[in-house]
């Protein structure tokens, strides 16, 4: 089960750690919440904790504190690598993400967009999102 975070049966979900299942507390209440109202069970393995639906204290509790290290130990993770790639970006050794098109494609892109083709489909057929061509049409030249 390392590689796989998170599975399904019939009533429970088994996930490897809170993390896996939310972005930060609230978000793990509510889902947690939400599932074991309907009857499935929520099981985390890392932290060995299974949860029912019987609204217990302790059970309260246990979600409350280790949701809060979860999403404490989530943005320790997050704060150290922009540290990490600010470091890198000094020593000129993180230039991001490679880019999807090349300058021929680019200059393709840009003049269909010029000759009033639709951009969503101009996106589909390079292949990149609206997002990602819009970010093209940014770029001089």
């Amino acid at each position: 089960m390392s590689h796989l975070f998170l599975y399904i049966t019939d009533d429970t979900v088994v996930v490897h750690s809170m993390d896996r299942l939310a972005r930060n507390l609230d978000n793990l209440r509510k889902l947690v919440q939400d599932l074991t109202g309907r009857g499935i069970q929520v099981e985390f393995v890392k932290e060995r904790l299974i949860f029912t639906g019987e609204d217990s204290p302790m059970a309260n509790l246990m979600l409350s504190v280790m949701g809060s290290f979860a999403e404490f130990e989530r943005a320790l993770i997050r704060e150290r690598q922009r540290e990490g790639i600010t470091l890198a970006k000094q020593h000129g050794a993180y230039r991001g993400r490679k880019r999807s098109l090349n300058s021929e494609q680019v200059t393709e892109l840009k003049r269909r967009v010029m000759a009033g083709e639709q951009k969503t489909l101009i996106a589909r057929n390079f292949g990149i999102s609206r997002e990602t061509l819009y970010q093209y049409l940014k770029m001089v030249d």
